[in-house]
């Protein structure tokens, strides 16, 4: 059964930074030093200078951290 904020699976989807300060209300910095320290969701390499989120991936994370705040 999935729980009031379980994301259901959809289709790989990529989202870049803008999107990923959206979804999760932090800042550039906060980001990269959250992957930093394995706390946060990799990139993926798109190209030579371009770099997305999967969605799914950033959502789940956020996911983790609304049900950790309600144990």
């Amino acid at each position: 059964m999935l729980s009031q904020y379980q994301f259901i699976r959809l289709p790989r989807v990529f989202v870049r930074l803008p999107q990923v300060k959206e979804l999760t209300c932090l800042s550039k910095s906060s980001i990269y030093r959250l992957m930093d320290e394995g706390n946060f969701p990799k990139q993926v390499s798109l190209g030579a200078r371009s770099v997305a989120w999967v969605k799914s991936d950033v959502e789940d994370w956020c996911a983790q951290k609304i049900n950790a705040a309600h144990i």
